[in-house]
């Protein structure tokens, strides 16, 4: 390690961030609260890979993405509260999934 890694762990984080908000809202919008167990095993197998991997940087942002990948679990739940406060656009085709929650 150099004096890189800050940077490098920084800005995929950063990365993580900025493609993992979309991906809630995408992920939410088509597949519902259903999608958090996309979001379960891309981060169980992006932790598992962080551990085996030797490569210092690659460990990393296997990690940082399985972490961001689990947080999303959380996200899609909220980005469900948001839609159905009409923040968001609902899914027509899922719009019975919004009219149980009332």
């Amino acid at each position: 390690m150099n004096n890189t890694t800050g940077i490098i762990i920084g800005m995929t984080t950063f990365l993580c961030i900025g493609i993992f908000h979309p991906l809630v809202i995408k992920a939410e919008y088509y597949l519902g609260r259903r999608s958090c167990w996309l979001f379960l095993l891309g981060g169980i197998a992006a932790l598992s890979i962080s551990l085996v991997v030797s490569n210092d940087y690659l460990s990393i942002i296997c990690g940082v993405i399985g972490f961001s990948s689990l947080w999303g679990i959380l996200e899609v739940r909220q980005q469900h509260e948001r839609v159905r406060k009409g923040w968001f656009p609902m899914n027509p085709k899922r719009k019975h999934e919004y009219d149980q929650d009332a």
